[in-house]
């Protein structure tokens, strides 16, 4: 029995001590979340970039959008193919959406895990492999900060205004935020178990760094680099549908382990 509380669990454990519950209440809260599964998890896809937003460019002139989509609809045939989840994707097509746009989406379907899909550029081209990242304000470091700062720049094409939260939910907000950054990080650590199997994995593969679109405070999410456009040879590599369907199953894999993890 995991003792990571699921988000279902949380979310009914927020609304008791939102309402003044006592210890019993909040119990059965808990109970009732737990033996009132109507459905199967939902899990939001995120294929990065599109529409007027490229992302990354290879070497050969690949572009991001194009890998990353690809990918995600592979990755959404093999867990729909399992009979165990739900899956939605943020885009099916050469949309751009808005960051905030894309965690908006996840919400509004009660997404019970978020997974955003890209392939990243590095400066050295000699460097290859895939990374896996989880929320925070802070990056882990220098590379994962100019990462972050570049994917976020999307948001200024459709000028996304943030608004802030009221006060008097603030303390309820932090306490999901950490509960679904325990459960990212839970997240993260199995998909980089999965796709080390598989795959070249850059060194220090789970990072940290502000996106935008792992920010949602009640949804478990982590944003996927599959490997390095800017590398010749894996940019060739991901190219191939045979290469995404492999990178697909390790990720698909992933996402059972963090299911089984959480119970659900």
């Amino acid at each position: 029995m995991s003792h990571i509380i699921d988000r279902r669990r949380f979310a009914k454990l927020l609304a008791a001590l939102a309402a003044g519950a006592g210890v019993t209440r909040v119990q059965h809260a808990l109970a009732a979340a737990a033996n009132n599964r109507r459905s199967l998890p939902l899990v939001v896809l995120d294929a990065g970039h599109g529409g007027i937003d490229p992302g990354a460019i290879g070497v050969i002139g690949t572009y991001e959008k194009n890998i990353a989509l690809p990918t995600v609809f592979e990755l959404a045939r093999q867990l729909e193919a399992t009979r165990r989840f739900r899956v939605k994707l943020t885009r099916r097509d050469d949309e751009f959406i808005p960051l905030a746009g894309r965690v908006a989406r996840a919400r509004a379907a009660n997404a019970d895990l978020f997974l955003s899909v890209h392939a990243d550029a590095l400066p050295q081209r000699t460097e290859r492999g895939a990374s896996v990242y989880t929320l925070s304000e802070k990056a882990s470091d220098r590379e994962a900060a100019l990462l972050a700062a570049s994917e976020n720049r999307a948001d200024l094409v459709a000028g996304i205004k943030a608004s802030p939260d009221p006060v008097v939910n603030g303390i309820l907000i932090d306490l999901a935020r950490r509960q679904t950054n325990n459960l990212s990080i839970r997240f993260a650590q199995d998909v980089v178990n999965e796709l080390g199997h598989h795959v070249v994995m850059l060194t220090n593969s789970h990072r940290s760094a502000g996106f935008a679109v792992l920010k949602a405070p009640d949804i478990p999410s982590a944003l996927v680099e599959i490997g390095c456009l800017s590398n010749r040879t894996e940019e060739r590599e991901l190219r191939r549908p045979p290469y995404r369907a492999v990178v697909a199953k390790a990720l698909a894999r992933s996402i059972g382990d963090y299911f089984d993890a959480v119970g659900v």
